[in-house]
């Protein structure tokens, strides 16, 4: 499956998430909801993956953890916040960068609307 057609399923579960439980519960709540509809909908997740990395040849296990990870190809960043700042995107784009993947998204459940808490963040694509 592409990542096009993994994202139209991304953003449809973070739609109906959104809309089941609304706004300003925990990450974690959310991780386990969306994780959940993904897997209902026939896509591979995986949840808090260790992602190493590597500085001067020497690898680290201390990289960071993704919070989802869906068909190993699209990083998906969660937030509960009431609003996103430039860190949380240039965040996500380094995790992209390090684990070698070239589409995630930062979506905040913090937002009264999900459309406005719905980031495409693209490495190299």
């Amino acid at each position: 499956m592409h990542e096009n057609n993994i994202a139209e399923v991304i953003v449809d579960s973070c739609f109906k998430v959104h809309t089941s439980l609304g706004p300003g519960l925990l990450e974690s709540v959310y991780e386990a909801v969306l994780a959940c509809e993904l897997q209902k909908r026939g896509l591979t997740i995986t949840r808090q993956q260790s992602i190493p990395i590597t500085y001067d040849g020497i690898t680290f296990d201390e990289g960071f953890r993704a919070d989802l990870i869906v068909e190993d190809k699209i990083i998906i960043e969660l937030k509960s916040v009431e609003q996103v700042s430039s860190v949380h995107k240039k965040q996500l784009l380094t995790y992209l960068k390090l684990a070698d993947k070239r589409l995630g998204f930062l979506v905040n459940f913090g937002s009264n609307l999900i459309k406005d808490g719905i980031t495409r963040i693209a490495n190299g694509l």
